[in-house]
């Protein structure tokens, strides 16, 4: 169907009885899809896709039709609140903006004096762009510690892309790529960060092979040409047996290693460590398989690896993305059409310069928790969650007594949950700005209404690398919701930081535009702009790294005191590095599944979003579930060491049957109670974040593999 003229959309606004209508840029996920917001008495009546928007071409997924729900929810926080009584208690009193934001800065100001600026915590989840604004308010506040999702999920991608290639390298389906493999992700249900399912359907329609690696058949696997069924955490091992068939076999673009990679023949020596025999044992893929795959991928021009966010939540996770961007580069796939681009974004102040990482001391930068630890990470701002609730509950290496968290719902979403229940606990004082009084939010002193994407003005995806921006418009006006940028900039001006911020934050958003000669009100009128898309720039310019050239030696991590070349470890918990604990816990748990209507633990009370999917579902292999005596729909139990859950069962093939599928950050808002049942079927409760588990340089937790058993929820797990 051809894109509405304006003449047309006027036309539906008048038969439809509409008032107006708002073009702007939905961001109840990852962000990216543009949106016509139509108005009716002041109200959003209806939300449908841009097919003027280049990112989503009009296509819009069930959370983004579903925002108003969201909006105008009946339990929705609209005004500010403090506690009374003790943490959990469930009572709250409403207090004014004023009342709320003097109390916090009150503490902020109190803690800084008292114990360094070092003592206070903010933290942000995931991707809701209001990073920069944070860590601009942090930089400036003089603490190093900023709690982000960035440990494991898409700040591996720019820490190692950075020091790889210089960039996060980008799928580039403008172009139509003629054969993409998707790897540890499914974009047609997530559609995470730069990435749309819309486009990556339409270049398969086109006619480009697929390659998919996931230990489930997902849609886009029961799809693929091959389809590579993985042991679940032994991604690197197979992307290097995929190397040693390219290598080998002379299938590599050899002008491109000749001038533009660093570190080529310790790579091709680790590299024949994983004849593709190994990598097949150590993966379960068959051999055959992996040297298709390896054969296809790097004969079929231009390609892209399609990655996602299950790759870097392992130990593995640094030589996951490193061995990735690898075989991008040595296959010739780097910044060219259709493969691999490294795109620009326009000429505006980025979120590294807004956030004002300069402005950090060196001092204060040296106390950031874990930095001594996992060095890629602290490079880039990143702390790991498991020193945070440390330096609370133990006050290792020095304590932490308060934190402001926004938009994010840690006992859910982060591993061993009962620990991280335990810090909120006890930490002196906690302020949380969100939609909801979450399970996260009820520990806290003072809650914050937030404000949603149909609440506020703002850049929409400058964070991002495929090089576009596009204009947030405000809607509508709920209660007293504010923008977590709005609110912060007011915060500023209250603990001394006002000559670095702005009267109001549109101040802000002219800012970040300024350096293209442009306010906010001037990008308000247009649909997006784009950086200058430029091919294999590598050329004349060479790669933004230490040597200039694709480190697939990285000398970086080799300064750091990391192993330079990407390897392969056993997942902490498997049956072969854990043969004991597997006599007792003889199932891997995958964790994680992606699902349309929910955003990790958001949505849970949006009513056509709850409705699509009701309860937590755990899959088990048919054969799996005969064993265990377990019939679809049950209520079953999941137990690792350290803990329990219960979740729903459903019967499904499509996976070994030495593994099961869970799915992760389930509450039950619906229950009018403090903890909204947070440990009931939270895999989180099951899942370890002891620092010997995790990857050693970027510190992502390894959650997304462990050892379980299940059982039907009417049988003890003491007869198993």
């Amino acid at each position: 169907m051809p894109p509405f003229m304006f003449s047309d959309v006027n036309r539906e606004i008048n038969v439809c009885g509409y008032d107006a209508m708002v073009k702007s840029h939905c961001r109840m996920c990852h962000g990216g899809c543009g949106v016509r917001v139509y108005v009716k008495n002041g109200k959003v009546a209806k939300i449908a896709g841009d097919p003027d928007c280049p990112i989503n071409h009009g296509t819009l997924c069930t959370k983004g039709i579903a925002s108003a729900q969201l909006a105008y929810h009946p339990d929705r926080l609209t005004h500010p609140v403090r506690r009374i009584g003790p943490k959990g208690s469930g009572r709250w009193e409403r207090i004014s903006w004023d009342e709320a934001l003097d109390s916090i800065a009150e503490r902020i100001n109190d803690n800084k004096a008292r114990c360094g600026a070092e003592s206070i915590v903010m933290g942000y989840g995931t991707g809701r762009e209001n990073e920069a604004a944070i860590y601009r308010f942090a930089n400036l506040l003089g603490t190093p510690n900023v709690l982000t999702a960035g440990h494991f999920c898409y700040g591996p991608r720019i820490a190692t892309g950075i020091i790889t290639c210089g960039t996060n390298p980008i799928v580039d389906y403008e172009n139509h790529p003629k054969c993409v493999m998707l790897w540890g992700n499914n974009l047609v249900i997530s559609n995470p960060d730069e990435y749309k399912g819309e486009p990556f359907s339409v270049s398969l329609n086109k006619g480009a092979k697929l390659i998919v690696i996931d230990p489930r058949m997902t849609r886009a696997a029961a799809r693929a040409d091959i389809w590579l069924q993985l042991r679940p955490g032994t991604d690197t091992a197979l992307a290097l047996g995929m190397l040693n068939v390219i290598i080998n076999e002379n299938l590599y673009d050899k002008a491109f290693v000749a001038e533009h990679v660093h570190g080529w023949d310790a790579f091709v020596r680790r590299v024949n460590d994983y004849p593709p025999e190994k990598a097949a044992r150590i993966t379960w893929v068959p051999e055959e398989k992996i040297i298709a795959a390896a054969r296809l991928y790097s004969t079929t021009k231009p390609a892209g690896i399609q990655w996602g966010v299950a790759i870097e939540q392992q130990i593995n996770c640094a030589d996951n993305d490193r061995v990735l961007i690898a075989l991008m580069g040595i296959t010739g796939n780097l910044d060219v059409p259709g493969g691999q681009m490294l795109f620009r974004t326009p000429h505006i102040r980025n979120v590294g310069t807004f956030g004002a990482h300069k402005m950090l001391s060196r001092e204060q930068a040296e106390k950031r928790l874990g930095g001594d630890r996992f060095r890629l990470a602290g490079k880039f701002g990143i702390i790991n969650p498991k020193c945070v609730w440390d330096a609370i509950l133990h006050e290792t290496p020095y304590p932490v007594k308060m934190m402001f968290l926004i938009s994010t719902n840690p006992l859910l979403t982060r591993a061993h949950a009962d620990e991280v229940y335990r810090a909120l606990e006890k930490v002196d004082f906690m302020a949380v700005s969100d939609f909801f009084l979450t399970p996260t939010a009820e520990m806290a002193d003072i809650v914050l209404p937030a404000a949603t994407w149909l609440e506020m003005d703002y850049i929409g995806d400058f964070w991002k690398r495929h090089g576009y921006l596009l204009p947030r418009r405000k809607v509508i006006q709920v209660g007293q919701c504010r923008s977590d940028h709005e609110m912060l900039n007011d915060l500023a001006h209250r603990v001394g930081q006002g000559d670095h911020w702005w009267p109001t934050f549109e101040g802000g958003l002219d800012y970040i535009l300024e350096p293209m000669g442009l306010t906010f009100q001037e990008f308000k009128k247009m649909d997006f702009i784009r950086g200058e898309v430029k091919y294999q720039k590598y050329r004349q310019q060479g790669f933004s790294t230490p040597t200039g050239k694709l480190e697939v030696y990285s000398t970086l991590l080799e300064k750091w005191g990391y192993d330079p070349l990407p390897r392969f470890e056993e997942p902490p918990e498997s049956p072969y590095r854990s043969p004991e604990l597997a006599e007792t816990y003889p199932y891997i748990l995958i964790t994680g599944r992606r699902l349309p209507g929910f955003f990790h633990s958001e949505n849970r009370q949006v009513p056509w979003l709850r409705e699509l999917h009701p309860d937590p579902i755990v899959e088990i292999h048919p054969e799996t579930a005969a064993k265990e005596r377990i019939g679809d729909g049950d209520w079953v139990v999941i137990e690792s060491p350290r803990g329990k859950i219960r979740q729903r069962a459903r019967l499904y093939d499509g996976m070994d049957p030495k593994v099961i599928s869970a799915e992760h950050a389930w509450w039950f808002p619906e229950e009018k109670n403090p903890e909204h049942g947070w440990r009931r079927s939270n895999i989180n409760i099951l899942t370890d974040n002891a620092y010997d588990n995790c990857d050693p340089a970027m510190g992502a937790t390894h959650v997304r593999t462990l050892l379980c058993r299940i059982y039907p929820e009417t049988r003890q797990g003491d007869d198993q």
